[in-house]
């Protein structure tokens, strides 16, 4: 029973002389491939004196008992065996020359020759002329090993040659021997050789047999003719695992003469350029001879008929696309009548499928492999277990069926790691893991998650996230766990249960409590890259404000300066095309400034996706264009709350233009940075802002007592208090008001101005006067120095001719507004409106109100 299929197998491998390649004795690995890799590079030869062309296949290891069903088909016997060696004395020769016999015994029943190469003996045994063996100094030393192949390919090739000829010689009155697989021999005992169904039974075998030593030998119209041949023959007696062979023989020549670029693929490269048997040969070997694989009319001296027309030939034993396929089927049906024969029938699958999958018959190319399937073969062993599920998932991959192949991809990385292998291989099931990612519409990219709506079944890819992180811990790597783990939250956080956030939030706290998660890329030994994952939904950010400084803060320009007031409105104009892009609106100006050296503030509204208290370690800004210290904060977000308003604080320390472009977080361990532009649906003010440099402070106080009542709201763009002081009519009383330089420039200007608001009364002299001579003798004022003045105030009022004021002027007054001022830039105080309207005929009014209330 052939046990040990050949998942490579393809529909042209029916043409080829397999070859295997072995060392003997100790060799190293590293050397025996190279000199492998060289040997193998001579696959196709062109056959002396003709334009026929010889294929060769090549093998390392190949097990014994698929030699025996040799004469089956005729591919799959091992016709010529090399050897590579290292002999270092002459001592060494006698025994590595008996191993060589050997070897030889393991394949003898088949081999038409061998070659001996041996590496490293010099001296007179070396010097011997020897056909069958080679001797080189050294692995570098081995010019003509190339040469020493076509020479060898050559004997192969005059032997095969003999065999075709002699078997395919219609010799009348000989016996026609019975070929049999190995099962069957024991069937075949006591039967009546001389019964007209015995002796076509045997016909049909040997032109079978003839068939595929035609293919070997590079005529395809003669292999072509001998199937059919055979095909009627064995269906007579209903030899159905002969008929079975001789079907898929004729397929094999039919796609051979369909498709001379061959259908092996990516999955098994066919064959590569090779050298020639003669150097007339090679004179003539074109980079196309491969297409070129026959000339009947050129071996009239080998008894093929001249007058045979190739294209005639074709036209009438090669099968169309269609019928190969059917035949195929047919062939396979006849193979599943024999459980030995399960080899045969899963390889005959794969290479039907080979074929649909050139012909673009991705619906057929599926039954066969689902049939492949589930081909009972003997006990397999974990190692020919990944191999099946590998190939099966690359067939699927060539059909465009891309989901079949990732699950057979997947099996076969849970196959790596079974528990039946004493030492699991984790970094092959990883590796294999990783590769079935595109097929369930995955990749390790968080950006393809955040562009749209998701791709794929959640469920089957957050499994095959848990997955990779439980590989990635077996292969004792935690940064990687850490990486999947964190993008498994990040991209699957809408599909997850309540309880399933919390177990993988659990476990990765426990894997950043040995390896922290960061914003590095991660390089796999393979050269694949992971990119970090930043945690844009922990929490969920869904605005951004960059706020103004408080109105104590703000800077103002000194409206002095600015001389006659400019007009800075641009022209309006109408557009209906209203600009969409989020970059725009990121990088848009924002009109108000800050201060280099103040606190700034940016407000985010954020909410907690998460059914249990997020707790944000470390929350900061991201900025660019100046220099700048971010004040990291730390949050503690309820379960799923609301909007809920963060602050986020830094101090600029240049000048310039500054961008918001995002923040950083650090949670369950994992630091992150979030950029802006990555996140979908922020709604945003602008983010750019200009600092300008560094501007005095000034805190004022004064000796009266504040006012409990406000004349009027602030505008916003100015800072007012209220002191209040009661005077009788003709009293004086002064107000000393202290300036302290509470910031780190010094004060170098101050301007007073007094606005008096309407009042009701005739008002005679100066109601404030001061003098800032002293003042400013103590200026520039540097910082942590107070300096003051003093504001006199007189009230003298005309009371005559008024009546009934006592009502109205029992709650109103004078009020007088000072202003705190920071230079260099002053502001103008601006007239106060009362809060109650005042009506002019009440003027005339007469009363014996005899004092006033000041407000400042």
């Amino acid at each position: 029973k052939m046990s040990v299929p050949d998942y490579m197998q393809c529909a042209e491998d029916h043409q080829t002389l397999l070859v295997v390649v072995q060392p003997i004795g100790i060799v190293p690995e590293e050397s025996f491939f190279r000199i492998y890799k060289r040997i193998s590079a001579v696959s196709q030869v062109n056959v002396r004196d003709s334009q026929r062309v010889l294929y060769i296949r090549y093998r390392h290891h190949y097990p014994p008992e698929n030699n025996e069903w040799g004469d089956f088909q005729t591919h799959r016997k091992v016709v010529g065996l090399i050897t590579i060696t290292e002999c270092s004395s002459a001592k060494e020769w006698p025994q590595t020359f008996e191993k060589f016999h050997l070897q030889k015994e393991m394949y003898g029943s088949t081999l038409y020759d061998s070659r001996l190469f041996v590496f490293g003996l010099q001296g007179e045994i070396a010097e011997q002329p020897r056909t069958d063996v080679a001797f080189y100094p050294s692995y570098d030393e081995c010019e003509t090993v190339e040469k020493r192949i076509e020479d060898f390919i050559e004997s192969l090739f005059i032997v095969l040659e003999s065999k075709r000829l002699d078997r395919a010689t219609d010799k009348s009155g000989d016996k026609i021997p019975l070929l049999c697989v190995p099962f069957e021999k024991k069937d075949f005992v006591g039967l009546d050789t001389d019964s007209r169904h015995y002796k076509k039974r045997c016909q049909g075998r040997m032109r079978k047999h003839v068939g595929d030593l035609c293919l070997q030998a590079g005529m395809l119209q003669d292999s072509l003719v001998h199937y059919h041949m055979a095909v009627e023959l064995l269906r007579s007696v209903n030899d159905f695992l002969w008929l079975g062979a001789a079907l898929e023989g004729l397929c094999s020549a039919s796609v051979i003469s369909h498709y001379p670029g061959g259908t092996g693929g990516k999955v098994g490269p066919r064959r590569a350029q090779g050298g020639s048997l003669s150097a007339e040969a090679g004179n003539r070997h074109r980079p196309g001879a491969q297409e070129v694989l026959i000339d009947p009319g050129a071996l009239t001296s080998n008894g093929i008929n001249a007058d045979t027309s190739a294209e005639i030939g074709r036209a009438k034993n090669c099968l169309s696309p269609e019928d190969i396929i059917e035949k195929y089927k047919e062939a396979i049906s006849y193979y599943g009548k024999y459980k030995n024969a399960g080899v045969i029938e899963l390889e005959a699958c794969v290479k039907a499928v080979r074929v649909l999958a050139i012909q673009k018959r991705s619906m057929e190319a599926s039954e066969f492999l689902q049939n492949a399937v589930y081909i009972n073969l003997r006990q397999l062993s974990e190692e020919e277990k990944i191999q099946r599920y590998s190939i099966l998932s690359e067939l699927y991959e060539r059909i465009g069926f891309h989901r079949k192949s990732a699950f057979f991809k997947r099996i076969a990385a849970m196959q790596c790691a079974a528990p039946s292998i004493p030492e699991p291989g984790w970094r092959a099931c990883y590796k294999l893991l990783l590769e079935t990612l595109p097929g369930y519409s995955l990749s390790l990219d968080p950006q393809d998650f955040s562009k749209g709506t998701h791709r794929g079944w959640a469920a089957v890819q957050m499994r095959l996230l848990h997955e990779l992180v439980y590989a990635s811990r077996r292969m004792g790597n935690p940064a990687l766990c850490v990486r999947h783990l964190s993008f498994l939250l990040q991209t699957m956080l809408d599909f997850l249960s309540d309880q399933e956030k919390k177990d993988v939030t659990q476990s990765l706290e426990s894997y950043t409590a040995k390896c922290p998660g960061t914003m590095e890329v991660i390089t796999l030994p393979d050269g694949l890259k992971l990119p970090p994952v930043p945690f844009t939904k922990l929490p969920i950010v869904k605005s951004v404000k960059l706020l103004n400084l408080p109105t104590s803060l703000r800077p103002h320009k000194m409206k002095s300066l600015l001389g006659q007031n400019v007009s800075t409105k641009s022209p309006f104009i109408y557009s209906p095309i209203i600009a969409h892009s989020r970059g725009e609106e990121r990088n848009k100006k924002i009109d108000f400034q800050w201060v280099q050296g103040d606190v700034c503030e940016v407000q985010l509204m954020v909410y907690n996706p998460m059914p249990f208290e997020l707790r944000v370690e470390n929350m900061g800004l991201l900025t660019t264009g100046v220099e700048f210290e971010s004040l990291p904060a730390a949050l503690s977000l309820p379960a799923e709350s609301g909007l809920y308003p963060v602050t986020l604080v830094g101090v600029p320390q240049t000048t310039g233009q500054i961008t918001v472009n995002g923040y950083h977080t650090s949670v369950f361990g994992v630091f992150s940075d979030c950029l802006l532009d990555n996140l979908p649906g922020v709604k945003t003010n602008g983010c750019t802002v200009e600092v300008i440099p560094a501007l005095p402070r000034v805190q004022i106080s004064t000796s009266l007592p504040r006012s409990a009542h406000t004349l009027q709201p602030s505008s916003g763009d100015e800072i007012s208090t209220n002191v209040s002081v009661q005077l009788y009519n003709g009293e004086t009383q002064q107000l000393i008001i202290k300036l302290e330089n509470i910031g780190t420039e010094p004060l170098e200007k101050l301007e007073v101005t007094a606005k008096t608001v309407n009042t009701k009364e005739k008002l005679y002299g100066d109601f404030l006067s001061w003098n800032l001579e002293d003042t400013l003798c103590q200026f520039p004022l540097k910082p942590g120095k107070i300096a003051t003045f003093i504001v006199n105030i007189k009230v003298k009022l005309d009371f005559s001719c008024q009546e009934n004021l006592l009502q109205d002027l029992s709650d109103d007054g004078i009020s007088v507004s000072g202003l705190p001022l920071s230079s260099p830039f002053r502001q103008v105080v601006k007239p106060r409106v009362e809060t109650k309207p005042l009506n002019p005929q009440e003027s005339s009014k007469v009363g014996d109100f005899s004092h006033v209330k000041v407000r400042e």
